[in-house]
């Protein structure tokens, strides 16, 4: 684990706000990384951000959380690849994306040039496989910060989940941790006997942050065709059905570790985001919600700039960690 902090090591990207301003009311600080609101987007619901730049302005948002990118491209599995389920949706995508390298060619200076903090989202089949990328892509300009996605099958452990060991879980960001300067951020599985324990194993492997929770595991049956709706049999449930257990788990893993703690899972809204907060995170993510309105982003940052003016407060971090207090 560095010794240092992420503030100190450089190599990233922090605006908090205009020089010589001060930080404003729902500035947040994750693990070194200066936002000037907690919302970001959640990996795998943004691309890359060029369809939603045509939509709205991105530099509004906290920071951009990019597709789960892998060391080489990745078709994905095959369809079906989504399904809508009550208060949620499934989904089975297989990290279909266009590799490392097209990312620091082709995504990277486009995001560069909409001033917002970018965070690029990893997935790797071996330790071996993270280390690399982070290696690659660390002094990047205008990267940010590294969401490690732990939820990838091992094939050195015979396609054990990262996720579900502690173990390998802090093998993975200790690699991720030698390769970069950048500030390292674990996204932990909610698919696991003890959230707690594979937070903490993060931590001892040097992340800065702790983000979660990732899609839960579930199955849609097609009852004409008598077999499951999804190509890869199982897929991801997200949206407003799993947001109970993720604020549950925000707020045992928040009172776990020392660092701060990103919290999505069915966030639309700015009632939902205050949840996350006062269970005890510092930032949230929106994900699924962007498919049915894609300025739900925005609409969240609207609300908490609203929560904070009517309650007098002079920062949204008075309230982190609220509803734990006596």
């Amino acid at each position: 684990m560095s010794e240092k902090p992420a503030a100190e090591r450089g190599g990233f990207l922090a605006r908090p706000c205009a020089a010589g301003k001060r930080p404003g009311p729902l500035a947040v600080d994750i693990g070194g990384l200066m936002l000037k609101n907690p919302v970001m987007t959640a990996s795998g619901t943004f691309g890359y951000g060029r369809e939603y730049a045509g939509l709205f302005d991105l530099s509004s948002l906290g920071a951009v959380v990019v597709k789960g990118t892998t060391l080489k491209p990745r078709d994905g599995n095959r369809p079906p690849r989504v399904v809508e389920t009550p208060s949620g949706m499934l989904n089975a995508i297989g990290l279909q994306n266009p590799g490392t390298e097209a990312f620091l060619a082709t995504e990277l200076p486009f995001l560069r040039e909409q001033n917002v903090p970018v965070i690029l989202n990893i997935a790797g089949m071996t330790v071996g496989e993270y280390e690399e990328i982070a290696r690659r892509v660390d002094g990047a300009e205008g990267l940010s910060a590294i969401e490690v996605n732990i939820s990838c099958p091992n094939t050195d452990a015979g396609g054990m989940t990262f996720g579900v060991s502690a173990r390998l879980s802090e093998q993975v960001i200790a690699g991720v941790r030698r390769a970069t300067s950048l500030p390292v951020i674990a996204k932990l599985s909610p698919n696991v006997t003890s959230i707690t324990e594979i937070a903490r194993a993060c931590v001892n492997g040097g992340a800065d942050a702790i983000s979660l929770i990732n899609t839960l595991v579930g199955i849609v049956i097609d009852l004409k065709k008598r077999r499951p709706v999804l190509g890869n049999v199982t897929g991801g449930l997200s949206g407003p059905a799993i947001r109970p257990v993720a604020v549950r788990m925000t707020w045992e893993v928040s009172s776990a570790v020392d660092v701060p703690v990103i919290g999505m899972g069915g966030i639309s809204s700015a009632e939902d985001a205050l949840e996350f907060i006062m269970a005890g995170a510092t930032a949230v993510q929106v994900g699924s919600a962007m498919f049915a309105d894609p300025l739900a982003p925005l609409e969240v940052i609207k609300g908490l700039e609203r929560y904070v003016r009517d309650e007098g407060l002079a920062s949204i971090r008075e309230i982190v960690g609220a509803a734990k207090r006596k």
